[in-house]
């Protein structure tokens, strides 16, 4: 293969891969502005019960198509103070199982011949386009956007599949696939190094199934690389979490560990397996055999680790130690008690937030008016000094 068509297959599928990652993203946009009520109600739900907690993570991550942007918002929840370790613990969980959807929809094109991206992806697009242009109702125009976002994902899907499917039989990818098969530490490390690069599991598990439909992958290999996957997405989250308190570094520590405990666990069991079934272990595997695999073990581990919640909880506290109060400065007490940059990443919970925060904000202010009255009505000077000091606290902005 010469230079030139070296560099167009890289250019082509990356351009596949841009797509894919709009069509998906556009696609969760388009969910969030159209249950964007319901996303709002979901912050009702975030009690200490875990098992609400792991449903809350399902349907968020479901929504908006990412479990990194879910437990990045958990770390930015801990973070403002409005959601505890116990909470985050729940929702962590959720979110992993949450973002196995993605999964599914990629393999549809194995479903059978109606369902394959050239068959109705140009069809979605056009009626999704015709739709916005036609229709000023807002809520219509949401459903095209997500109808939009479909179409787009799946032409970029079949863009990566068409340049790989040539070359599906190289010896580079039957080496590589064969090694990452026999040496479950390398396999795990590729997928986790893979998806901590472009930042999202979705869009790493589903370039392996585009693999996986050319048949270059095999059963072994694409366990591996799958549990590499699923450690490789907390690195969102731990990047998000520097800068924050320490509460919230642990609840990206506790995403870490979960996964990392369940790929032991998994990767062992399955090492074995395959080295007693060798032919199963080379055998091909399919995108849908991929997308069951990944929904099992995030729902096994789940099923796992759910009892020793509390565990994880401990064992982060074993790695960063907060039991000693982070003395919060008084302008942190007073302001962006619900606000954080994580949680403005998703609109429908950031305007509830914001709500919240006004609502905050006017307490604060009308304790501070009865205290400057008290001050005033018995001349004392040490309580004007407070209200002075919380005044500049209330209108300082916070950086």
């Amino acid at each position: 293969m010469s230079t030139t068509e070296i560099i167009k297959l890289v250019i082509t599928f990356a351009g596949g891969l841009g797509m894919f990652l709009y069509g998906m993203n556009m696609m969760g946009d388009g969910l969030q502005k159209s249950a964007g009520n319901k996303m709002k109600r979901l912050l009702g739900y975030l009690t200490n019960n875990r098992f609400v907690a792991v449903i809350v993570g399902v349907i968020v991550t479901g929504i908006i198509q990412s479990s990194s942007a879910t437990t990045v918002m958990v770390v930015g929840f801990v973070n403002a103070g409005i959601m505890s370790l116990s909470q985050a613990v729940g929702v962590i969980m959720g979110a992993n199982i949450g973002t196995t959807v993605t999964a599914w929809i990629v393999s549809m094109s194995e479903w059978g011949n109606m369902l394959k991206p050239e068959f109705f992806a140009s069809a979605l697009i056009a009626i999704g386009a015709f739709v916005v242009l036609l229709t000023k109702n807002q809520k219509k125009r949401d459903i095209a956007e997500i109808i939009i976002g479909f179409g787009i994902l799946f032409i970029g899907l079949g863009i990566m599949s068409d340049v790989i499917e040539p070359y599906s039989t190289s010896s580079v990818f039957s080496n590589a696939f064969t090694l990452f098969g026999k040496n479950p530490i390398l396999g795990i490390l590729a997928g986790a190094i893979v998806t901590a690069i472009i930042q999202s599991s979705s869009a790493s598990v589903g370039i392996l199934q585009t693999l996986a439909i050319t048949g270059a992958v095999n059963w072994s290999a694409a366990i591996f690389i799958t549990l590499g996957q699923n450690i490789g997405t907390c690195i969102t989250a731990i990047l998000s979490s520097i800068g924050a308190n320490k509460t919230a570094k642990r609840a990206a520590l506790i995403h870490l560990f979960f996964n990392v405990i369940g790929a032991i666990i998994f990767g062992t069991a399955l090492f074995v397996v395959f080295s007693l079934k060798p032919d199963f272990a080379s055998s091909r595997i399919n995108s849908v055999e991929i997308s069951a695999f990944h929904t099992i073990f995030n729902l096994a581990n789940t099923i796992i680790l759910f009892p020793f919640s509390n565990w994880l909880i401990k064992l982060s506290g074993l790695f960063i130690n907060d039991s000693k109060a982070e003395q919060l400065d008084d302008d942190y007490i007073v302001t962006l008690r619900h606000l954080d940059e994580r949680i403005l990443e998703t609109p429908s919970f950031a305007v509830e937030n914001s709500i919240k925060e006004v609502v905050h904000m006017g307490k604060i202010t009308l304790d501070n008016l009865r205290v400057a009255v008290e001050a005033l009505l018995k001349n004392n000077d040490e309580k004007a000094g407070q209200v002075l000091e919380k005044e500049k606290s209330i209108d300082a902005p916070r950086k």
